[in-house]
This record gives structure tokens, C-alpha cells and sequence, in this order.
């Protein structure tokens, strides 16, 4: 054998022997992969008046240690937070006086912020390779400024994608308050516009070039209202800001909710809006006043329900609110809920059907049987109905519009005061009663002789009322008793962006004395024992529905 062919075998042999180690090497890092994301160590500077904490993905964020406020938030070191140096914080701020602490988990791999007062604790937690600020706040008491926000004041010259509703910038002066403007085309604006209902609070955000700030709400169990409730999202100024309104003066229809808000997060990202995140995880950072054990409502079905109309099951007690959509059939199933005592209702569209008191238990689901409704007035017949029993305006004259301008908005159509001869569009009858605006609403209708010769009921079904305003009634000559006024919040309501207050229904019995054969008129003009602020600030409510009962 000569040396070439000698040389050639041994490193035959050698190759081989490489071969099988790299065979061994690659078998055994299959089974144990390389770590990745949330095992790597996340970045934590504590600079003695500040934490600095970087997510190693791209987020590096600045927390005051005085008041637990976040100061300087960059993405791919793209400066997020405001501008003008104001902070992103709980509430209003928490002052000179919070107790601001941190701490990792044993891997490294999450940081946890905890800023504490008296009655509060807010949490910032995040994990490393995740662009993510999950946070969470716990209440023993409502804060002083009377509503529970989280406000993420954004560099209003790099967050420039934002909603228009509540884009404020180069407006002509404020309308009403000091929160809804106008713009020199006669539009509205106004933090108030543009706003979700509770039941879809999922994900919104602002956008920049490259960038994001997403809010993901997350649990509302805490937060008070209901599903249909609507609270500031946006409002972009000299800064961009996105809230997290838990809970506020509003407009509000319950008691304020004590307890663990959340969790819910801000999300930032080069630009496209992300997922909502998984919290379940959360579960095991120790948060005060998290529940784990919960249960489950089963519903099998509801009978009495009007094709077309959407229903939603909501629960409610002082402790926690939930909701759920029920199918075509009724069935609907609630996960996830604190162990208590609740009021089941089922809404049609927006208006309480059906009411009826629901025990949770940790660990078990509570199975309902099919129910039948029995508290839809559309159920009764009729002479004639104006409108839809749903707890909405949304069919009438700028109906839709309440929830995204003002009504003074010069894209809405003229409000009146208007005629409605009955059986004409529903469109034209107008969703609001203003004292100062577009009194009287006058409808006519005829009757026949028999008709006109027997007693009837008139029933009007409102959605929200201002300034204790309620229906004044005259039926051709006739005047009715005037009601008392209903139960609504003590605030603005239909002027910022909400028709949703307490449905209340008033009811009249027109005795055959008012009433003519052939065309009779019903004139509707607001009473109140207040004075008005104005034209729009004036007493009235928002309609439901209008009937006259055989």
C-alpha cells in the first residue's frame, strides 16, 4: 500500500467518525432545543431615581421611581412617549408619594413593577422578547379624581395614525365644555367619539411610521356599566393619547367595582396591530386579588325570541360583570366567572327581556334549562309602533350618529321639529328629544270610528335622558298627566357619544273622550323642573321605540 492510498483510508475512517458525532449532536439538541424568548434574562437597570427595563426585542422603557409613571417608552429606539415630558400613568398620577418597588422572577426571564399607595396597587410586568407592558390595578377605593384610567401619553409628532373621531388637532375652539371641539367645517370632535362598547373591547392603537402603541383591554369584570357601555379610548393634542377607562362619572349606570382590574396590556410593534395576548399566564405572578378558582353558567336556550334581533346574556353583582352571546337558539355559555350571586339578563339588542338571579360555584358549571321571555314589549299588539323595542335609537333621524359627533355636527341631517305622519320611514322620526332644539315632536295617525271610540294606550320607551327631561303629552286637545322624571346618571349623556343610560318606558291611558275618527295629532315636548345650558344642553331623552297600544 502506498502512502496516498494509505493517507486516503485514514481519513475514510476519520470522516465516518465525524459523521457520527455530528448524528449524535443533532438527535440530542432536537430533544433539548436551544432556549429562546422568555428563558434569555430580560434587561433591568436600576438607576436609583429611575428603572429602565429592555425587553431584548426592542422596547426599552423608563419608570419614575417616585410616582410609578412611565417616562420615556422606545421602540427600536424610536421615542413613543410624549413629547412634552408629561408621563404615562394610573389615573391622573400618583403624586410624590407611591411606593415603587421591582423584582425578577428565579429564571430571569420576567421583571414586575409594583407601584403602591394607600388604596392602589399598579402593576407593570413584562417578559423578555416580548414587546409587551402587561399591567394590572388593584382598588380599595375609587381614586379622587373619580374615575380609574390608565393614560399612555404618546409623542404626538411620531404617533400620527390616529383615530378621527377623537383627533382634536387644529380644531376652532371648543363647542361644549371643554371636550368636544368643532373644526372649521362645521364637524365635531371630542375623547368622547369613535368610542367601543365594553362587549367589544378587544384591541385598538395609534400608528406611526414603523411603529405602534396598541391598548389590548382585556378583563372588564371590574369595570361597571354593562356591555353596551361606551368610555374614552383616543384623544390626539399636543400628544397621542391611548386610555384604559375601567371605570368614570360617564354616564354611569352602577356602582364603581372595587377589586383587581385587568390584567390588560400596551402592546408596541413596527406598525401592524398584533393579537391580543395571552394573561393566563399572569396567574402566577401573585398579584393581590387575583381569583383562580371560578365557574361556568350554562344556558340551554331562550323561547320568545324575535328573529334577527342579536341577544346577549349579561351577569352582574356588586363583585364583577360578564357577558356572552347567545345563538339563534338562546344557548349561551359564560367561562371564567368569579363564584358568587348574579343577575342573569337577557338583552334584546340593547333593552333587559328577561331578568333572573344565577349561583356561580368555583370549580362547576350551573346549567340553566331553556327560558321563556317574558318581558318584551314588542310582544303586545299594536295600532301602530314607531321604532324597535331594542333599547336603541339606531333606526331613527341620526340615530346612528350619536356615538361619533356631536349633534350639532353639520354632517347630521336638520333634527326638526318634525311631523311623522305614522307608517312613514323610520328614519325620519328623530332619535333625540331637545327641549332647546327640536320641540314639539308631533305624530299623526288616523283611527276609525271604532277605533277612535274606545280608550288606548300611548307608550314611550327611551334609551337615556338629560336634565331629569320626560315627556309633556298632548293628544289632539287633550293634555295628559305629566310623569315623574326616571333614574338616569347625573351627566352628560347624547352630547358625548353615548345614547346608553337606564331604559325607562312611560306609559299613558288616552281616554276615547281625546280621541277623533279619522287624523289625530300626539305633541311629545320635554319638561323639566331644571334650566337648560343651551340648545343641545337642554332637557330631553333619546327614543326607543313609540306605540299605541289596541
Amino acid at each position: 500500500m502506498n502512502k496516498v492510498e494509505s493517507q486516503a483510508r485514514q481519513w475514510g475512517w476519520r470522516q465516518w467518525l465525524t459523521l457520527w458525532i455530528v448524528v449524535i449532536l443533532v438527535g440530542v439538541l432536537s430533544v433539548f432545543p436551544a432556549s429562546t424568548g422568555h428563558a434569555a434574562a430580560i434587561g433591568v437597570t436600576d438607576n436609583g431615581s429611575t428603572i429602565v427595563v429592555n425587553t431584548g426585542a426592542g422596547l426599552v422603557y423608563t419608570v419614575n421611581k417616585d410616582n410609578g409613571d412611565i417616562t420615556s417608552s422606545k421602540m427600536n429606539g424610536i421615542e413613543l412617549s410624549s413629547s412634552a415630558g408629561k408621563g404615562s400613568h394610573i389615573s391622573s398620577g400618583l403624586g410624590s408619594g407611591a411606593d415603587v418597588t421591582w423584582n425578577t422572577s428565579p429564571s430571569g426571564a420576567t421583571v414586575t413593577i409594583i407601584t403602591k399607595t394607600s388604596t392602589l396597587t399598579h402593576y407593570y410586568v413584562s417578559r423578555s422578547g416580548e414587546n409587551i407592558i402587561y399591567m394590572a390595578t388593584y382598588i380599595t377605593a375609587e381614586p379622587s379624581v373619580g374615575e380609574l384610567r390608565y393614560i399612555f401619553r404618546g409623542n404626538g409628532n411620531v404617533l400620527t395614525g390616529v383615530p378621527t373621531n377623537s383627533n382634536i388637532r387644529n380644531n376652532t375652539g371648543a363647542i361644549e365644555s371643554q371636550d368636544v371641539f368643532g373644526l372649521s367645517n362645521g364637524q365635531t370632535v371630542s375623547k368622547y367619539f369613535g368610542n367601543d362598547q365594553a362587549k367589544d373591547l378587544s384591541i385598538r392603537g395609534v400608528t406611526g411610521n414603523g411603529v405602534g402603541v396598541f391598548m389590548a383591554y382585556g378583563n372588564r369584570e371590574k369595570s361597571s356599566g354593562g356591555p353596551f357601555f361606551r368610555d374614552i379610548q383616543f384623544q390626539s393634542g399636543g400628544d397621542t393619547e391611548v386610555y384604559n377607562y375601567m371605570n368614570s362619572g360617564h354616564e354611569q349606570t352602577e356602582d364603581w367595582r372595587l377589586g383587581l382590574h385587568g390584567p390588560y396590556a400596551l402592546i408596541f410593534t413596527t406598525g401592524s396591530t398584533p393579537s391580543v395576548p395571552d394573561f393566563s399566564w399572569m396567574s402566577g405572578l401573585g398579584l393581590t386579588g387575583w381569583v383562580s378558582s371560578r365557574g361556568t353558567v350554562v344556558l340551554n336556550g331562550l323561547s320568545g325570541m324575535v328573529s334577527g334581533s342579536p341577544y346577549t346574556i349579561g351577569f352582574a353583582n356588586d363583585n364583577a360583570q360578564y357577558w356572552t352571546t347567545a345563538s339563534s337558539s338562546g344557548a349561551a355559555v359564560r367561562r371564567d366567572m368569579i363564584p358568587g350571586t348574579y343577575t342573569m339578563t337577557v338583552y334584546k339588542g340593547e333593552l333587559g327581556v328577561y331578568k333572573e338571579s344565577v349561583n356561580v360555584t368555583a370549580g362547576n358549571t350551573t346549567t340553566i334549562n331553556t327560558r321563556t321571555i317574558s318581558g318584551d314589549p314588542a310582544s303586545k299588539p299594536a295600532l301602530w309602533r314607531i321604532g324597535t323595542w331594542d333599547g336603541t335609537p339606531l333606526e331613527f333621524l341620526n340615530g346612528q350618529t350619536i356615538a361619533v359627533r356631536h349633534p350639532s355636527d353639520s354632517r347630521n341631517a336638520s333634527w326638526g321639529p318634525v311631523t311623522y305622519a305614522v307608517g312613514g320611514a323610520t328614519n325620519k322620526f328623530p332619535a333625540i328629544q331637545f327641549r332647546g332644539q327640536n320641540s314639539p315632536t308631533k305624530i299623526t295617525f288616523n283611527l276609525t270610528a271604532a277605533q277612535a271610540s274606545l280608550p288606548h294606550v300611548l307608550n314611550i320607551g327611551i334609551t337615556a335622558a338629560y336634565n331629569n327631561g320626560r315627556p309633556s303629552v298632548t293628544v289632539n286637545n287633550t293634555i295628559l298627566s305629566n310623569p315623574e322624571a326616571s333614574t338616569q346618571p347625573n351627566s352628560r349623556s347624547f352630547t358625548i357619544g353615548t345614547y346608553r343610560g337606564n331604559n325607562t318606558t312611560f306609559s299613558w291611558t288616552i281616554p276615547a273622550s281625546a280621541l277623533v275618527e279619522g287624523t289625530n295629532t300626539i305633541s311629545l315636548t320635554p319638561i323639566s323642573g331644571s334650566s337648560d345650558l343651551g340648545n343641545w344642553l337642554s332637557a330631553g331623552w333619546v327614543y326607543d321605540a313609540v306605540e299605541l297600544l289596541n
